[in-house]
């Protein structure tokens, strides 16, 4: 009976081990907002968790902040879409390889009404300009993301500083696209906006799409394994596997099955 005993308690100490394993079988994502309320995480992770057992936890973040999250070495993997800081990141030793994985558009939306005229361009630039020249209600995510980082630039290229009419027309939510983009709707402000994101967002109110089609609208993604040598704790295989998977033609047709309707929201364009 003793000896019953003891080879049962062996067995549940084993098994409580390998359960503790298997919830430790995780890497942590740092991603931006339009990835995750885009709802494309949803739609990726169930297949790569199927197939590798590794459970990927996403902390949805503009890139600026995730990136800043994989300096202080709380990510395995970085997911972003900004690609100057990105290979500055790579550039200090931060990041490992950084790997292009897709890309889809950002557009500026705003209300019907128009109040700034520029329904229908194709010229980015200029809608900036007469934005500022007719004081227009503008919703900025002001929170240091790639969105907000191709933003600027743009207001930049414009000559247009939009602090100037910061509190006025111009006003910084310092929150994620989603919010950002309900801000602009009970504004009925112009917003500056990735497509997934505003193809999944539901609160549209009055706004719709009045500028697409700049080629200076594209919008790239990349993927990074933070260094372990920077960082020894993070998990190198697992999140290793992950950016594999993700430009591997099994991760790049997932990629390019999301959609929305008729609409796809991203596209893969990995370089191997």
């Amino acid at each position: 009976m003793n000896r019953f005993r003891r080879v049962l308690l062996s067995l549940v100490f084993v098994l409580s081990v390998t359960g503790v394993q298997a919830q430790q079988t995780f890497i942590t994502v740092a991603s931006t907002t339009s990835t995750e309320q885009s709802g494309l995480f949803k739609h990726l992770l169930p297949v790569f968790e199927k197939k590798t057992g590794i459970q990927v936890r996403v902390v949805a973040l503009g890139t600026g902040q995730a990136l800043d999250m994989a300096r202080r070495g709380d990510a395995d993997v970085v997911f972003v879409h900004d690609p100057a800081a990105e290979e500055k990141f790579v550039a200090e030793g931060f990041g490992l390889r950084r790997q292009e994985v897709m890309y889809n558009d950002f557009v500026l939306v705003g209300p019907k009404s128009d109040p700034a005229r520029i329904l229908g361009s194709r010229d980015i630039v200029d809608a900036y300009k007469k934005i500022a020249a007719a004081g227009a209600p503008f919703a900025s995510r002001g929170d240091k993301s790639g969105t907000h980082a191709a933003e600027l630039r743009l207001w930049k290229t414009a000559g247009v500083d939009p602090q100037t009419g910061k509190g006025g027309w111009y006003r910084e939510t310092g929150s994620g696209m989603g919010p950002t983009l309900n801000t602009a709707s009970a504004m009925n402000a112009y917003a500056f906006t990735d497509r997934g994101t505003w193809l999944s967002f539901k609160n549209r109110g009055d706004l719709v799409i009045v500028v697409e089609g700049d080629q200076r609208l594209f919008n790239q993604y990349g993927v990074m394994l933070v260094n372990p040598s920077k960082h020894p704790h993070v998990k190198r295989e697992q999140g290793q596997a992950f950016v594999d998977w993700l430009v591997s033609p099994e991760g790049q047709a997932t990629i390019a099955s999301y959609k929305i309707g008729p609409d796809q929201l991203f596209f893969p364009n990995t370089k191997r």
